[in-house]
């Protein structure tokens, strides 16, 4: 395995990603849509957050499962802001990085998903699932 390589050979370049103004319910649309689990959250391009498919769960279907779509955007809409849900200045990783310095950052600290950056602003992003692609296609 090539550890010294760039986080930017791994990583996704056309980010889905929310601001930090949009509505809570986008982010359901964006999660159902894509089948993405991480969603970085920016205030122009600067990475302020992330929202991740687990949290999103923790505050739609315990109380809301059971309604139809448009009732639950609604409730989430009037009951939350993205600044109440997401995790607010996420780990992340400097465009500079390499793979090695993602996967000792992901292992070390128990998530799957690291924004990349370059200064501030929202670069890429770099998930388990990519490096787990990248170490299979080293052997």
């Amino acid at each position: 395995m090539r550890k010294n390589d760039s986080v930017t050979h791994v990583m996704t370049k056309d980010v889905v990603k929310l601001d930090l103004n949009d509505p809570v319910s986008k982010a359901r649309q964006l999660f159902e849509d894509s089948g993405i689990h991480h969603l970085p959250v920016v205030k122009g391009n600067e990475v302020v957050g992330i929202l991740t498919w687990t949290d999103f769960l923790r505050i739609s279907f315990g109380e809301f499962g059971n309604q139809d779509v448009r009732s639950l955007d609604a409730v989430l809409d009037h009951t939350y802001q993205l600044k109440d849900v997401m995790k607010p200045d996420p780990v992340t990783i400097p465009v500079s990085g390499t793979v090695r310095d993602a996967a000792q950052l992901l292992s070390s600290n128990g998530f799957h998903s690291l924004p990349v950056v370059d200064g501030k602003n929202l670069a890429g992003i770099v998930t388990s699932t990519d490096l787990i692609k990248y170490l299979v296609d080293q052997y």
